[in-house]
């Protein structure tokens, strides 16, 4: 009875011959079963793949499509729907939360708002202004880009329109924000030999062109600090005598008062900003003549480098007869 009872604790240890005859036996099933899927896949041809994507893609049996039978497709179409219909609606209520916070006449935020910036016209091929006045194809485009931005300037379509103003003073309009604000005058025949009226090719067909300058619309910007800006033009680099004579209009070459500030364009609908207008009289011709132009007033910030159009504006004259 002891022998038996050892000899049944021998074949159950992990080092005994038998169990060692079990393990080789369990190995060589796994591996004759390991060549025989191998088999089987050896043997599988192109048709038999293609069948089988077949029946992935369409299992008339199962009646599924991509593993999926038309219920499954349904549930899972209807999940996805829903799930982004939610984030729909949620994207849409946080755009109208913040659109509640905006208000549409004034911006909410304008302490980044820097001092006006300046720009002019014609503006046709950049701030080069290039033309021969023997060739009148080379100047009429400066000339058309000038009657189309002084459209709106016509005395006829001012008095139509805006009031006349006190000069020297801002025109300021309290009241109920979204009431409609008025404009003051600026007529066209103030810009006199620049107006386009007496000369309709504004001095170019002679050679002395006539160049507008407009500063940039700031909503509520109060130009001058009480003082009127004025400008100011010369030769930027090379010889101050290539710029013998220069004519403003209005002669005061200030941006009067009256017409500022600005409410926006959905309150201040007719409102035209003021001009003033240089007449380059007597320009070198021939060459390259570069100009710049500068705002001087209270708040007006005119000598940073790295911006042109900041209270500065840069163009260049080559005028050949």
């Amino acid at each position: 009875m002891d022998m038996n009872a050892t000899s049944r604790g021998a074949e159950g240890q992990p080092g005994s011959p038998h169990q060692k005859r079990e393990n080789k036996q369990g190995q060589r099933m796994q591996n004759s079963g390991r060549e025989g899927r191998e088999e089987v896949m050896a043997k599988k041809t192109w048709t038999d793949v293609i069948q089988e994507m077949k029946n992935f893609l369409w299992d008339p049996e199962n009646r599924t499509c991509l593993g999926r039978t038309a219920k499954s497709w349904g549930l899972i179409l209807l999940f996805y729907f829903i799930l982004y219909l939610c984030l729909a609606g949620l994207f849409a209520f946080c755009i109208y939360i913040m659109v509640l916070t905006l208000n549409p006449y004034t911006p909410t935020y304008r302490d980044r708002v820097a001092p006006p910036g300046v720009m002019i016209r014609p503006y046709v091929r950049g701030f080069t202004i290039a033309f021969n006045v023997s060739e009148s194809s080379s100047w009429l485009p400066y000339v058309d880009s000038m009657h189309h931005f002084l459209a709106a300037y016509n005395d006829t379509v001012q008095v139509e329109k805006n009031i006349e103003c006190i000069a020297g003073q801002y025109f300021i309009q309290e009241g109920d924000e979204s009431k409609q604000k008025r404009a003051c005058q600026f007529k066209r025949s103030l810009l006199q030999n620049c107006s386009g009226i007496e000369d309709p090719t504004f001095g170019y067909s002679r050679g002395q062109p006539c160049i507008l300058l407009k500063m940039n619309r700031i909503i509520g910007y109060q130009a001058g600090a009480g003082t009127p800006v004025s400008v100011d033009c010369r030769v930027q680099k090379g010889n101050e005598s290539d710029l013998r004579s220069v004519d403003f209009y209005p002669q005061s070459r200030t941006f009067d008062l009256m017409y500022y500030p600005y409410y926006g364009k959905h309150i201040h609908v007719n409102y035209t900003s003021p001009l003033v207008a240089m007449h380059f009289t007597d320009v070198k011709k021939n060459d390259f003549v570069p100009i710049q132009c500068k705002l001087n007033g209270k708040g007006i910030v005119n000598d940073v480098h790295n911006d042109r159009f900041l209270g500065r504006i840069i163009f260049t004259f080559n005028i050949g007869m």
